[in-house]
């Protein structure tokens, strides 16, 4: 198992629930087997396998379209699988039966798109899970908050309005307010994508140190030379398939698939790797 590296300290904590099923810090953090999930006719997701260990990142890569954010939106069950399952440090979260909204307690996801709510103040968007989900007292939850709204740099902002911040200073809002529910496991769904490329910067410094902090993370990404440095492995999706998966070294430099190579020189032709 992945030990914790230094730097911002993990946010999540065993779940009872968890712990009674794999014991504290037993068995993966997330197991994905044979999911699939189509739209229609279109099957987006064509057997997916995955495994993380605790304290893992794993990067997926891959074109537009090869399925990397339907199979984050499932993880999070924000989409419903077709077959398969999933399963969150020792529980089936797919199963019959699941309470959606407890586990989506566990699974912090952050999206491209910054969804705050304009009209809400950044501490206001913050403590709004923590008090409605959680049932945190308003003092906890703003507390909780401001811990964290001061580790991403941003406590002096916490009584703006969206509006008045940066799209990068947004960005770091919505990655605060999936850590103040305190989740095991994160999700990061292309969070640099609708970002000026002068403001990705400090999005990946603050995801780099969540990681650094043993934070466990699947995050889709264009970022490749963000991949390389960050990922404990990365995964190649092509056409909903996990084509080839490894150490990002070995995957950037010598891809033993085809597809993953061609689609590596473009990034490099595109300047992006």
């Amino acid at each position: 198992m992945t030990a914790p590296r230094p730097g911002l300290s993990p946010v999540g904590a065993p779940h009872a629930a968890t712990t009674a099923a794999v014991g504290p810090g037993e068995g993966p953090a997330l197991v994905i087997e044979g999911l699939r999930k189509s739209f229609g006719k279109l099957e987006v997701l064509r057997g997916i396998d995955l495994v993380l260990a605790e304290h893992e990142v794993v990067c997926l890569i891959g074109a537009s379209g090869s399925g990397k954010s339907t199979l984050l939106r499932c993880v999070n069950l924000l989409e419903p699988i077709d077959a398969g399952r999933i399963v969150v440090e020792g529980e089936e979260i797919t199963a019959p039966g699941v309470d959606v909204n407890r586990i989506r307690r566990r699974i912090g996801i952050v999206f491209q798109a910054f969804n705050l709510f304009p009209h809400m103040s950044v501490l206001d968007n913050v403590t709004l899970g923590p008090r409605k989900a959680l049932r945190l007292a308003p003092a906890e939850a703003e507390a909780r908050a401001l811990e964290f709204l001061e580790r991403i740099g941003l406590a002096d902002k916490a009584r703006e309005f969206p509006d008045r911040l940066s799209g990068g200073q947004q960005q770091r809002v919505a990655i605060a307010r999936a850590l103040a529910m305190r989740p095991d496991l994160l999700l990061l769904d292309e969070i640099t994508s609708a970002l000026d490329p002068e403001l990705v910067g400090e999005v990946l410094r603050l995801v780099r140190e969540l990681a650094e902090g043993g934070m466990t993370m699947l995050i889709a990404t264009h970022e490749m030379g963000f991949a390389r440095d960050i990922a404990s492995r990365v995964c190649f999706l092509d056409a909903g398939r996990i084509l080839e998966e490894g150490p990002p070294a070995a995957m950037f430099s010598a891809p033993r698939e085809e597809r993953t190579r061609q689609f590596l020189r473009r990034i490099v032709e595109a300047g992006r790797l």
